[in-house]
């Protein structure tokens, strides 16, 4: 992976990055800050595994989980933006997905995540089907695809 250009791009920028993040449980953030010099782009970080933390914490509108589904581009980009908000970073991610196995429906099948990606002001979100690979390896391919983004995004 990435991560360590993502840190150097981040630091090169001046800016200050923050995950929300739903399925991967805080695995991006921990490869972040597992690079050297982390500290410089990294204040803080947020698992937001219930719909009522997303809510709560990141201030995700109640109505928008109703309407599009807690996974959703609407809920991964309302992630971001809140993320960014509290934590005053210019970067933000915002990561909801059903990592499986089950959960998943003929609309959103397990291995679905949804991004929510906030920089400098401007929001963008994205839905990925990676498939049924296992619990584990959605968590790392959305972590991977998270970092790849923010580099082109950078």
């Amino acid at each position: 992976m990435r991560e360590k250009e993502l840190v150097a791009r981040l630091k090169e920028r001046g800016f200050r990055i923050c995950c929300a993040e739903s399925c991967t449980g805080g695995m991006l953030n921990s490869i972040i800050v597992n690079v050297p010099g982390a500290s410089d782009v990294v204040d803080m970080g947020f698992v937001t595994y219930s719909n009522d933390s997303k809510v709560k914490l990141l201030g995700v509108d109640p109505e928008t989980i109703e309407k599009y589904g807690v996974v959703s581009e609407s809920v991964a980009e309302q992630m971001a933006k809140g993320a960014a908000v509290v934590s005053g970073a210019a970067v933000a991610v915002g990561i909801s997905g059903i990592a499986g196995p089950g959960g998943g429906s003929e609309q959103k099948p397990e291995g679905t995540v949804c991004f929510g990606f906030y920089i400098d002001g401007k929001t963008r979100a994205e839905r990925i089907c990676f498939g049924a690979v296992g619990r584990q390896r959605v968590r790392e391919l959305s972590c991977e695809h998270a970092i790849e983004r923010l580099l082109g995004m950078l």
